[in-house]
């Protein structure tokens, strides 16, 4: 009998570390312009192709090209623009404030801001987001965004909507299409296809727009999600943001290594796409081709959005101990305001002073909202909720057991 050899597994790494440059040829990347457009009808298996490419709109050079380049006008250019900016500024700050001990923490989308900020300006009215803790800007994109609120939910203090509730970022709007946020990771997909076929059900035309991060793909309730959504056909849209890394595991621990997220979906019969993250114009194009087709009843699409998480996992997370400090200013995609801020230049739309009065003006809105949320409190000075708010909005009629629990407080 031959001798065989030994078995062994194979655990992925990433292509750098701390002190040695990433080498970014793992991410298979093509040309602007290059990928075809199918029809909103395209039988899923036949966007196989598109789950392996990526899908890109601008050139180095600035300039919008190919059949994924969307119609879009001047002006929601520009609204993009300043959405992504606040988006920045408003991070930024919070940041320093989680600093300050006004917050326990916070998490930031340095760098993704193109992928929430273009979907956000994509979707319709009524449709529901199921968004993760790095998609702050599909609220701060709206016209009818409330930054107080916002805030008041990070400090948690007595004008918290979520009454002290939810984790800081954990926000929640019904009104702004935003369904609450979980911490148990993966459990919005699944939500959101549900979601979507009570909207078909019931015979709406409202979207679901559910939102995952590469490493919590590997979550069971992602493809149970996966498996529905194809079946019934669910008007719903799987975005998949891989910036690459989720807490501190690369994304190759995830499943990301000789394949790509959006293969995921094309192995379960649904419509699928792979899509520079980082290029506003293609993230809107993307965004608005799978909310027609979900709209028209040719069910679900899946979107991996490739991008790069430039800062912390979150304010308690120091990535200069697993990656190497100078990744995002190597990352091939680049950064997405100053993609952005290219294309307007060369339509003569924009320029250094516009950009710089524009940074100024958002940063001074988050300032005067932020001075307005700290009348009402900061985790630092304990203006938190009355401990009685603990039992209001559980119950229609509240039980005997608590309204005890509720005298022995003295409430």
């Amino acid at each position: 009998m031959p001798q065989r050899k030994p078995l062994h597994l194979h655990v992925p790494e990433p292509t750098g570390r701390p002190g040695h440059d990433t080498d970014f040829s793992y991410l298979p990347l093509s040309a602007a312009g290059a990928k075809r457009r199918p029809p909103v009808n395209v039988a899923a298996a036949q966007t196989n192709d598109l789950a392996f490419a990526l899908i890109r709109v601008l050139d180095d050079n600035g300039h919008a090209v190919g059949p994924w380049a969307p119609e879009m006008d001047v002006a929601l250019l520009k609204r993009g623009m300043r959405a992504m900016l606040l988006t920045r500024a408003f991070d930024a700050r919070m940041q320093i404030a989680q600093r300050q001990k006004k917050m326990s923490f916070y998490m930031q989308c340095l760098g993704e801001e193109a992928i929430a900020c273009a979907h956000a300006l994509a979707i319709g009215e009524g449709d529901m987001c199921f968004p993760t803790y790095r998609q702050q800007g599909l609220l701060l994109t709206r016209e009818d965004n409330n930054m107080v609120d916002m805030i008041c939910q990070l400090y948690s203090n007595t004008h918290d909507p979520m009454k002290g509730r939810q984790l800081p970022v954990m926000y929640s709007s019904k009104k702004q299409g935003f369904f609450s946020i979980s911490g148990n990771l993966a459990t919005q997909v699944i939500q959101a296809v549900g979601w979507g076929m009570a909207s078909a059900i019931k015979g709406d035309d409202k979207v679901a727009s559910a939102w995952i991060g590469d490493g919590a793909t590997a979550e069971a309730d992602f493809h149970t999600a996966l498996t529905f959504a194809h079946v019934y056909r669910a008007p719903v849209i799987i975005n998949v943001v891989n910036n690459q890394w989720a807490i501190s595991t690369f994304q190759a621990i995830a499943g990301g290594e000789g394949t790509t997220f959006a293969a995921r979906g094309a192995g379960c019969g649904i419509a699928s796409l792979r899509v520079d993250g980082n290029d506003f114009l293609a993230v809107y194009a993307a965004s608005k081709w799978a909310l027609e087709r979900a709209r028209s009843n040719f069910g679900p699409t899946l979107i991996e959005w490739v991008t790069y998480r430039a800062g912390p996992h979150s304010t308690s997370d120091d990535p200069s101990k697993y990656r190497p400090a100078n990744d995002a200013a190597r990352f091939p995609l680049g950064d997405p305001i100053e993609r952005l801020k290219k294309h307007l230049i060369v339509l003569g739309a924009w320029s250094d002073a516009e950009h710089e009065a524009t940074k100024k003006a958002v940063e001074a809105e988050v300032s005067a909202a932020q001075k307005e949320a700290e009348k009402f409190g900061t985790l630092a000075d304990t203006h938190s909720q009355d401990i009685s708010s603990m039992f209001e909005d559980v119950y229609q009629e509240m039980p005997a057991h608590l309204l005890r629990q509720r005298q022995e407080i003295g409430a």
